[in-house]
């Protein structure tokens, strides 16, 4: 893969090389992207999609790496983060938005505009394209509800729309997923509201959200799915994890539901504390977690192999709860 060729057959495209994606997420974790590419418009994102399959490169999309962890050995090949393809459109009760639009920004376009319908995306920090693709929602409401159409590309370079009904959507999950398609516009259709109800709403649920989710740390928001008949962070709390730091992250003391860096996190920190948190639950309560949070990327290989190194990296605070169930377990068999 020559990156140099790519940046001479698309001059006037942002093109940055061996770019760590750590600047990009909001874990701030990632190791680097061979080349990380910036369209504008639609059509340049379908022009470079071609060209990279003529070109036999691995591509890899990203929105604005809110609910994603990237590996420490970073993405080979191209990859195309859309946060610059953010344009809104506003026409009576119907927002048409670029996918790389902030989800937040367009929560606060229809309450200026006084259409109701997106209250409940007033703090989700994901793109529109990642909104799409994860059927993203909060507080009872979920984007399928509001969606009327949504502008896909294949991933062999056609433009499709698809109204809402061909999007397969269910609980965090879209057609995409399956497809492999690139969300690149999408059609809001909203209801007229007043504007007064509307910025109380919102209020209600970003108060909510700061008293009770850590915003004040780099996080990639809920980690796990909602399982069937419980809340992730009740079970996460219940099993004695809460607090529990691997390397710089730790499992939200605030909400249980999130890990956080707190100082200095790695990918690897994260994605081995993901695994852990599963293993102990399925141990204690019988409930296997999926992660909502997306995880892609190589791993690094100085980092490799850490499985089983878990007490040699462990908090101070996790050894003394383990010697003390430890001596628990003897006094009660003496």
């Amino acid at each position: 893969m020559n990156v140099d060729k790519i940046k001479q057959h698309f001059p006037e495209t942002n093109i940055k090389v061996n770019e760590p994606l750590s600047h990009y997420t909001y874990t701030k974790t990632g190791g680097p992207a061979d080349a990380l590419i910036f369209p504008k418009t639609k059509e340049e994102v379908q022009a470079i999609i071609k060209w990279l399959n003529e070109e036999d490169w691995p591509v890899t999309i990203l929105g604005n790496a809110s609910n994603l962890i990237v590996k420490d050995g970073g993405i080979r090949g191209a990859t195309i983060i859309l946060t610059d393809m953010n344009q809104i459109v506003i026409k009576d009760k119907s927002i048409k938005v670029l996918t790389g639009a902030a989800l937040i920004e367009v929560s606060k376009r229809a309450y200026q505009s006084g259409l109701t319908g997106l209250e409940f995306a007033c703090g989700i920090p994901g793109s529109i394209g990642g909104a799409v693709y994860m059927n993203a929602g909060a507080y009872g409401g979920e984007v399928r509800e509001v969606i009327k159409q949504v502008t896909v590309l294949t991933r062999d370079g056609r433009i499709i729309e698809r109204d809402n009904d061909e999007m397969d959507f269910s609980y965090r999950h879209s057609k995409l997923q399956e497809s492999d398609e690139i969300a690149l516009e999408v059609v809001f259709e909203l209801e007229e509201g007043d504007k007064e109800v509307i910025k109380e709403k919102m209020d209600e649920l970003t108060y909510l959200r700061t008293s009770k989710q850590p915003l004040e740390y780099p996080s990639c928001g809920s980690v796990f799915k909602r399982p069937t008949g419980y809340f992730t962070g009740k079970l996460i709390q219940d099993a004695g994890l809460q607090g529990l730091t691997w390397g710089g992250a730790q499992i939200s003391t605030k909400h249980a539901g999130f890990i956080v860096n707190i100082d200095n996190a790695t990918a690897t920190d994260y994605i081995e504390l993901i695994e852990h948190i599963k293993k102990v639950i399925l141990e204690t309560d019988g409930v296997q977690l999926e992660t909502e949070v997306k995880i892609i990327g190589e791993d690094y290989p100085a980092l490799s192999g850490a499985e089983g190194s878990f007490l040699k990296r462990a908090s101070n605070t996790l050894k003394e709860k383990l010697k003390d169930k430890k001596q628990k377990t003897v006094i009660e068999k003496s």
